[in-house]
């Protein structure tokens, strides 16, 4: 265990009851250890990668949590394990959750397995335009630029691909 720290993650589910999934990993993230004081409006987006899929709902949530950078691994690992996510599936496969760690307030990290910040959040509008709504000051450690800066950088194609699916009343922050 380490110190608490700020931690940023992505959701996203495009299989099953798409909400109910995005509500259970976040109670999941809960109960595993991360303090989840804000959530991002959900977005529909199409899915990334070029294989032909349903369209994904993505979030992002943020906490505290005093895990290391490979016990919030193994906790979004198995996450998406409980919810039957198919890791043996193709990359960028359909899948009921996927829980992101896309960045660690203190951290950066780099590792066959991990990657903090994550490697290609500043190129998915799909991440940066929740991100953004939750934290757009923050400073992504390694480019040095703020998350409304690389949203803005995005191609306005990418960008319009996001829509506003529901506000963040979607889940409840007690």
């Amino acid at each position: 265990m380490t110190d608490p720290r700020r931690v940023w993650l992505a959701l996203g589910s495009n299989l099953g009851d798409r909400v109910a999934r995005l509500q259970e990993a976040v109670a999941a993230l809960r109960a595993g250890g991360v303090a989840v004081d804000r959530t991002s409006s959900i977005y529909e987006t199409p899915p990334w990668g070029g294989i032909e899929q349903p369209d994904y709902l993505n979030a992002v949530v943020a906490g505290t949590t005093d895990l290391s950078p490979y016990r919030l691994l193994a906790l979004c690992k198995s996450i998406e394990a409980a919810a039957g996510r198919d890791f043996r599936a193709p990359r960028n496969s359909a899948r009921p959750i996927d829980v992101d760690i896309l960045l660690i307030d203190g951290e950066t990290f780099s590792a066959p397995d991990l990657e903090v910040p994550h490697a290609a959040m500043h190129q998915r509008a799909f991440v940066l335009v929740p991100l953004a709504e939750v934290a757009p000051g923050l400073v992504h450690p390694q480019i040095g630029s703020s998350v409304t800066q690389l949203l803005q950088a995005l191609d306005e194609g990418e960008r319009a691909g996001v829509r506003l699916y529901a506000r963040p009343e979607w889940i409840a922050l007690d």
